[in-house]
C-alpha cells in the first residue's frame, strides 16, 4: 500500500475531540484529521514523531491525516482505514489465502441486513468470510493486543461471524498489526473480558484467527510476517 501523497515528519503535540491532532512542523501547529475511533493508548506522548500526509482535495476541511506515530523509536500505523487496502493487496497476491482465477474476491460484502464483512471469497462451492481488525497496542514488549478499548462493535462482528459459521460458511478474523516489534499477539482480556470470551467461544466454533504483522516502507506500508497468536 502506497500512500498517495508524500509523508511529512513533524511532533505530536495533542489529540483531541477523538478525531483532532495537533502537530508541530517547523515551529508551527497544524491541525490534522485522526483516522483512528480507538483509545490509541500508549501512542499520544506529547514528543512523539509523527509522519502525517497532505490532500490534495480542496473540499476539505482539513488538508492533513495522521498516518504513523513513533514510539520508543518504533514506527506504529493510526490509519485504520488503510488496513483493509493492506490487506486486501495481500490476499490478491496469495499471501494470506490461495486465490486463483476461478475464485471471486469480494470487497464490504453483505451478510445481513444490519452487516457487511470486510471480504469474501467465493471458492469453489464454499464460501468465506473474513473480517479485519487494525492492531496498534503494545504494553508489553514483543506482544501486540487487541482491543486498546472495550469494542462493542466487535462483538458484534464475532457474533455475525458466527452465525455465518452456522449457515456454513468458513470464517476468519484477521489481525492486522501495523507496526514491526511484535512476535507474538493476544486478547487484551484485561480490557475487555467479554470480547475474550467470546473469541475463544468463537474458536470452539471453528473461527480461524490469523494475525500478520506490516513493514513500513519509505512511501506505503505492507503486510509482512505472519505472527503467533497466544490463545491463554
Amino acid at each position: 500500500m502506497i500512500f498517495e501523497n508524500e509523508l511529512i515528519a513533524g511532533v505530536l503535540i495533542k489529540r483531541y475531540k477523538r478525531f483532532f491532532v495537533d502537530i508541530k512542523v517547523n515551529n508551527k501547529v497544524i491541525t490534522a484529521h485522526c483516522p483512528n475511533t480507538g483509545s490509541m493508548m500508549g501512542l499520544l506522548k506529547k514528543g512523539n514523531k509523527v509522519w502525517f500526509t497532505k490532500s490534495n482535495d480542496k473540499k476539505r476541511k482539513l488538508k492533513y491525516t495522521l498516518q504513523i506515530i513513533e514510539v520508543n523509536g518504533k514506527k506504529v500505523g493510526v490509519n485504520t482505514h488503510l488496513t483493509n487496502k493492506i490487506f486486501y493487496e495481500a490476499l490478491l497476491d496469495g499471501q494470506i489465502i490461495d486465490i486463483t482465477k476461478s475464485d471471486i474476491l469480494f470487497k464490504e460484502k453483505k451478510f445481513n441486513q444490519n452487516t457487511r464483512f470486510d471480504f469474501f471469497i467465493k471458492k469453489n462451492e464454499k464460501g468465506i468470510f473474513i473480517e479485519v481488525k487494525n492492531v496498534t497496542l503494545s504494553r508489553i514488549k514483543n506482544i501486540a493486543e487487541f482491543p486498546d478499548a472495550v469494542t462493542e462493535r466487535g462483538l458484534k462482528h464475532l457474533n455475525e461471524l458466527i452465525e455465518a459459521k452456522n449457515r456454513g460458511f468458513d470464517i476468519y478474523l484477521a489481525f492486522i498489526i501495523q507496526r514491526e516489534d511484535c512476535k507474538n499477539f493476544k486478547i487484551a482480556e484485561d480490557i475487555d473480558p467479554k470480547y475474550k470470551k467470546l473469541l475463544t467461544f468463537a474458536l470452539k466454533n471453528k473461527l480461524k484467527v490469523i494475525c500478520y504483522d506490516c513493514k513500513f516502507l519509505p512511501k506505503g506500508i505492507k503486510l509482512n510476517r505472519k505472527i503467533e497468536f497466544k490463545k491463554t
